[in-house]
Order: C-alpha cells, then sequence, then structure tokens
C-alpha cells in the first residue's frame, strides 16, 4: 500500500525520534542512584573539603546522595584517569582542581588520556586567590621583606607543595622567576600543612581553604594572595602584584565528566552545581573559604579550561618543571 506523501512524511518523522525518547526519559529520571564525586587529592586539602561543600548542597537538589571519594596521587591524574576510564552514565564525576589539571596537561608528557578531549566539562565552581603563607620563624611581616630575606639566602628557604606541578609549585615558580629568588622546592605527596606549622618548611603558596583557619589563629602568617585583587577570605591581605608587578595566579574548581556522557545529564547537573554555589548556605561556605563562585555554562568553562592549559603551558617551560 502506498502511503500519501503527507502521511509517509509524519510517520518518518515520528519513527526517528522514537530512539530519543528513552535518553531523553532517562536523562530526566536522573539521577536514580547515588553519584561518585572523585577527589584527586587526599582528604583535607582544599579540593576535599569543596567538594563535600557543594556535593552535599547539589545531592539535596537532585535528590540522591553524591559520595566523596578520594583517589590521590600524581598530582591529581590518577582520580582524572579514574574518571576518564568510568561509564560515561553520569554516575562518576571529577572534582576538578581545573588549574592542576592545565598543568598537567603539558607536564607530564605519557599520561594515558586527553584532559580537554577526555574530561567533558561540566560546571565551574569558583576561582580564587591563592595565599603565600610562611611560619612564623620566618623573619618578614610583608612580602617586600620576605623578598630580600630571599635574595639574602638563597637556596635556603623551603617551599612546600602538594606535589611536583601541582597549583603551590606553578605558582611558586612563577614567583621565584619573576621575583628573581631562589627556594628549594619539597613536593609532598600527602598534606604539606604539618611541616609548614613545626617549621620544617618556610613559605607555601597554599589554597586559602586549607591554611586560613591557621592564618587565623596565629600559627601561620600570611604575606600575600596571588590573584591580582585582594581575596573576601583575607581582605588585609595585599596581592603579590604590589610587590612583585604584573604577578596574577589563580586557583579554579569545577566538575567534569567522562567524555561522551550525555548533554542532557551533563545540564542538569550544570543547573544543579550553578544554582547551588550561589544559594546559601553553600555559596557563603565557599566565599569564607577564599573561592569566589563562577556560575558558567559547560562551553564557557570548556573555554576556561583551554585558556588555563595554555597560559601554565608557557610557565611549565619557562621553569624547565619536569616530574620525576
Amino acid at each position: 500500500m502506498k502511503l500519501p506523501r503527507r502521511q509517509f512524511i509524519q510517520l518518518t518523522v515520528a519513527t526517528a525520534a522514537l530512539p530519543a525518547v528513552p535518553q531523553f526519559a532517562w536523562a530526566q529520571a536522573y539521577p536514580t542512584q547515588p553519584v561518585r564525586v572523585i577527589v584527586g587529592f587526599p582528604a583535607g586539602q582544599a579540593a576535599d573539603s569543596l567538594a563535600r561543600i557543594v556535593s552535599q548542597a547539589v545531592g539535596e537538589r537532585l535528590g540522591q546522595q553524591l559520595i566523596v571519594e578520594n583517589r590521590p596521587g600524581a598530582g591529581g591524574n590518577i582520580g582524572t584517569e579514574a574518571v576518564v576510564r568510568s561509564q560515561p552514565d553520569g554516575y562518576t564525576i571529577l572534582m576538578e582542581v581545573m588549574t592542576s589539571n592545565a598543568i598537567n596537561a603539558s607536564l607530564y608528557k605519557n599520561l594515558s588520556f586527553n584532559f580537554v578531549k577526555d574530561i567533558a566539562p561540566v560546571a565551574c565552581i569558583g576561582g580564587g586567590a591563592y595565599v603565600v603563607a610562611v611560619n612564623p620563624s620566618v623573619p618578614t611581616k610583608t612580602l617586600a621583606e620576605f623578598v630580600v630575606y630571599a635574595k639574602a639566602n638563597p637556596g635556603k628557604i623551603n617551599m612546600g607543595s602538594a606535589g611536583i606541578g601541582t597549583p603551590p609549585h606553578a605558582f611558586g615558580e612563577l614567583f621565584k622567576m619573576m621575583a628573581h629568588v631562589d627556594m628549594v622546592h619539597v613536593p609532598y605527596k600527602g598534606s604539606y600543612v604539618p611541616d609548614l606549622l613545626s617549621g620544617q618548611l618556610q613559605v607555601v603558596f597554599s589554597p586559602i581553604p586549607t591554611v586560613i583557619a591557621h592564618i587565623k589563629s596565629g600559627k601561620l602568617r600570611a604575606l600575600a594572595v596571588t590573584s591580582a585583587k585582594r581575596s573576601p577570605a583575607l581582605p588585609d591581605v595585599p596581592p603579590v602584584a604590589d610587590t612583585v608587578p604584573g604577578y596574577d595566579a589563580s586557583g579554579y574548581f569545577g566538575f567534569g565528566a567522562p567524555a561522551h556522557t550525555p548533554a542532557a545529564v551533563v545540564d542538569k547537573l550544570n543547573s544543579a552545581i550553578n544554582a547551588s554555589i550561589v544559594a546559601e548556605p553553600a555559596k557563603a561556605k565557599l566565599m569564607s573559604l577564599g573561592i569566589d563562585p563562577k556560575p558558567m555554562t559547560p562551553t564557557e568553562y570548556g573555554k576556561l579550561i583551554a585558556g588555563e592549559t595554555e597560559k601554565w603551558a608557557k610557565v611549565v617551560k619557562a621553569a624547565n618543571m619536569k616530574v620525576e
């Protein structure tokens, strides 16, 4: 039987739409089970703290628990690879220390994944300054005094970091180059805070959430923040650029998912995350830790990732940063 042209077109359109219906319905129902949030850094560090704050808020909006799972090592690469290898169904996502991921893209020559291609951008949590924090035994009250002290003591100041190529390392290397000082980099697999408190380390370029409690208690001294402007979390602390003109280094945090995760799932996560980071109590918690919430679309966040990857590739090359 030959169908009239109009009926044939209607039937063809309806048939073509059928495969999309179950996927759309599935995405609308998502999530139907808890979502794993992989953090590539140890518990207690900034990424872990932020992941737990945002995960709780997002979980309440989605009606499912977001379970934080720490997979530390290799500057965050172990956690990232775990997400790359997981099913692209939205039930395993990555808490990104995006600046670290951007640095790793040029620092590691033999990664089994391509961060830009293999992790789909989901949402930006926000960005913020790091803080130049010193043990009180360091005889300097300002960053200008610290530069003078460092130049008078080349190779005698230990600068801690969360590992080779992590933001604390890269931010410190950028400072060393621009301030023309020589400090010894000491990478840690775990937390550098205990050795900073004991005085075995003299200085760190640390995420504010990691050390802010010790700064407020007087156990550490804040000399400067790394962003171009002051941080709301430490309003009395000047930017590095006041002493070293042109210095600007901010850390960004966000969420990613395995490539090929359905767009509808990514959009649903993006919407929930964006709403959560600008609403109380998550917003106040983030800002108290020095993170300025920055809602973005997945496309906008992807552009930020690309720009940061290009910026830090230049620093990695100029500082001759290499993983051991």
